[in-house]
């Protein structure tokens, strides 16, 4: 049996585990809320990127991904950020929906699964 390892776990979750070869990120949002749908995009995409290097991997390596997103109407500007940090040469699987987030300024969550 492989080890798991969690990178900053507290009582509830863990941000990041890591089993064998492959990687669960928890869902990641933008540090700083106070923008557009554009700018939190951004910002859960660096955090996906942070925490992804944390575990040994990197955006080239990710299988799946699930968006949620607090309006749909924001998929298209969500779309034009992704599509400019996505390895075109490595799209994951992917879907996206609409959900009651967490907190009501939080337009945008990534959740990623990868390969190290």
């Amino acid at each position: 049996m492989s080890n798991i390892t969690r990178i900053d776990p507290n009582h509830r979750r863990s941000r990041v585990v890591v089993h064998g070869d492959t990687v669960y990120l928890a869902g990641q949002v933008a540090a700083d809320t106070s923008g557009d749908i554009t700018h939190q995009t951004k910002g859960a995409l660096a955090n996906v990127d942070a925490m992804l290097a944390r575990a040994g991997s990197d955006k080239s390596k990710v299988l799946s991904a699930t968006i949620w997103l607090s309006d749909l109407g924001n998929f298209k500007a969500m779309n034009e950020v992704w599509d400019a940090w996505i390895d075109p040469q490595n799209p994951p699987a992917r879907s996206c929906g609409e959900v009651k987030l967490a907190r009501p300024d939080l337009l945008i969550e990534v959740i990623v699964v990868a390969a190290r």
